[in-house]
């Protein structure tokens, strides 16, 4: 009942557009059957490979159409006529409900997207989107959230305008977003290429709003927001921004700078990684194996969705690996993780991954919309399936991995690497060292708000007696965070602590604040650090005080010789 429920909608989809508002929404046709794009929570795309008709199911198609629209049609009428609300009833909303309501039934990442949806994933997919080029970021002062903006980046129009850290977006396009969340004020922000949208902002210090006018652009979102040197020898890629067009070209390009910067070993954060497309994921695990040894398998129902995935990189990297996951890590990024360490060939060390081993297939709809259905499974090299139970149908539990001991056990079976190191199925990929993200206190929760505002204001030279703090210039983009940059002190730190006891209720204690004084001074360099050269940075900051890091850090000699003991049972 289910599937001949589900073929019913996609008939009307297919076959009738009389049921849609007949609105200008682009040529489908302008869309290619095989173009992959990412869907919230993890995804993997066949890539390359048109969706056919198997059988007669075209036949079936054209019999089934006439009836099936007519029914639905009818019942639309019916409810139209008769609901309390008929009049009102947004019927495109209705029929977009009851799709994803039915792909739910199915499992849990099949989904409907609409024009809007499926052009905004597609440019994603392509490491881009179309806005100002600003991160933006609600913080609460006063009782009341309002949207800042965090940093700009490099050569957008954001940048171009002057737009800094700390300015307040008061209005965009003359509409009042005070007290708005930030993606709302995201969507007001973005729009297409070349049109243009007008902020009124507020800085800090300043006496009256400020209007800025800015031509809307290309933003780059790549894949690799970050590479750099953690430590003498030890390369650092943050490969968090999901599997997109241009993965490859980014990993190569930063193996490469790094290696000429002295790199021996190396860290590969696919931490919050949410998947994307699957031969991007291939290409980049193929970086780290021998020549003609498998990366992934997919299994489905016809042929084009059977396919064994082999790497043929020529001349593998050799240096010692430790791959970083955590509950965000999925798809695509359990791919990687999962063959690296089949083959012993890196060290996992995190948390457990999402566990999302399905693969999706692009069915264009009309009016621009998309179909992404479950076509096919993947498994590691070794056989496992990582994809977690998602048999009892409730959402809520399966996002949150709620799932008991009983459950978990029943789920999971265990394989073994090329080492003989015991691994396992049906739950994601359970790293080699288990090592708890560090989840912030209620306290430092509540300290963020008071730190962002002490920080703009310290940028901005506002606060007396540490005028030398101020940032004048423009965001030097590509500065390495260096040791002597923005130390805060003790005279600093407790500026900070006058600040919270004599500014807004931010409800905090002197106690409280002298508890948490080593996390406050770190989290003030992080936000100046992020005034003076941006975002991606200041992350630095962060990542130098990360207990995961600090573990990959440590596990890098016993990645080593894992992966030097796999080699020689290889060659055997």
């Amino acid at each position: 009942m289910r599937r001949k429920l589900f073929f019913a909608f996609l008939l009307v989809l297919l076959g009738n557009s009389a049921i849609f508002p007949q609105k200008n929404q682009g040529d489908v046709s302008q869309l290619p059957e095989t173009e992959p794009f990412k869907i919230s929570k993890g995804s993997s795309f066949s890539a390359g490979v048109p969706r056919t008709d198997p059988g007669n199911a075209s036949q079936t198609i054209q019999k089934s159409q006439n009836s099936v629209t007519q029914d639905f049609s009818e019942a639309l009428e019916i409810i139209k006529k008769n609901h309390v609300s008929g009049s009102k009833i947004d019927f495109n909303q209705l029929t977009k409900n009851s799709i994803t309501s039915m792909l739910r039934s199915l499992d849990p990442h099949s989904n409907y997207f609409d024009s809007d949806e499926f052009n905004e994933l597609l440019s994603d997919q392509n490491s881009e989107y179309y806005g100002i080029g600003a991160t933006i970021v609600n913080y609460k002062t006063g009782g009341k959230y309002d949207t800042y903006i965090s940093s700009t980046f490099p050569d957008s129009p954001a940048f171009k305008a002057n737009l800094r850290f700390g300015d307040k977006i008061v209005a965009v396009n003359g509409e009042n977003v005070l007290g708005k969340s930030s993606a709302y004020v995201r969507d007001k922000v973005r729009g297409p290429k070349g049109s243009v949208v007008r902020l009124q902002i507020e800085r800090a210090g300043a006496k009256k709003a400020e209007n800025i006018e800015l031509t809307r652009n290309r933003v780059p979102q790549p894949s690799i927001p970050d590479a750099f040197l953690l430590r003498p020898g030890i390369g650092y890629i943050d490969l968090s921004n999901g599997f997109n067009y241009t993965t490859l070209d980014e990993l190569t390009v930063a193996l490469e700078d790094l290696s000429e910067q002295g790199m021996t070993s190396l860290i590969l954060d696919l931490r919050e990684n949410p998947g994307g497309i699957v031969e991007q994921a291939v290409r980049v695990t193929e970086k780290f194996l021998d020549r003609g040894q498998t990366v992934v398998s997919q299994r489905g129902r016809f042929r084009i969705d059977n396919r064994t995935w082999k790497a043929r990189t020529r001349t593998a990297e050799t240096l010692p690996l430790v791959v970083l996951v955590n509950v965000g890590s999925a798809s695509a990024s359990e791919i990687v993780a999962g063959a690296l360490q089949d083959y012993d060939r890196a060290l996992i060390v995190g948390e457990n991954t999402f566990g999302k081993g399905l693969v999706q297939s692009v069915i264009n709809l009309p009016y621009g919309s998309g179909l992404a259905l479950t076509t096919a499974r993947y498994y590691t090299p070794s056989g496992r399936s990582i994809q977690r139970d998602y048999s009892k149908g409730n959402l809520y539990d399966y996002y949150n991995h709620k799932i008991t001991e009983t459950e978990k056990e029943k789920n999971n079976s265990a394989v073994k690497t090329v080492g003989g190191r015991k691994v396992f199925s049906g739950n994601g990929i359970t790293p080699d060292e288990i090592v708890k993200s560090q989840e912030l206190s209620e306290t430092q929760n509540i300290l963020l708000d008071p730190i962002f505002f002490f920080a703009r204001e310290i940028a901005a030279g506002q606060i007396k007696g540490f005028e030398h703090y101020k940032i004048t210039t423009k965001v030097k983009y590509g500065h390495r965070v260096r040791p002597n940059d923005f130390p805060v002190s003790d005279e600093l730190f407790y500026a900070f602590k006058n600040y919270t006891a004599n500014g807004q209720n931010w409800n905090l204690t002197p106690p409280q604040i002298e508890a948490e004084k080593k996390y406050i001074k770190m989290r003030l360099r992080f936000n100046l650090a992020v005034a003076a050269f941006g975002n991606v940075a200041a992350n630095q900051v962060l990542i130098e005080e990360d207990k995961q890091v600090e573990k990959a850090v440590e596990s890098l000699p016993r990645a080593q010789q894992l992966a030097r003991s796999a080699q020689g049972l290889q060659k055997k």
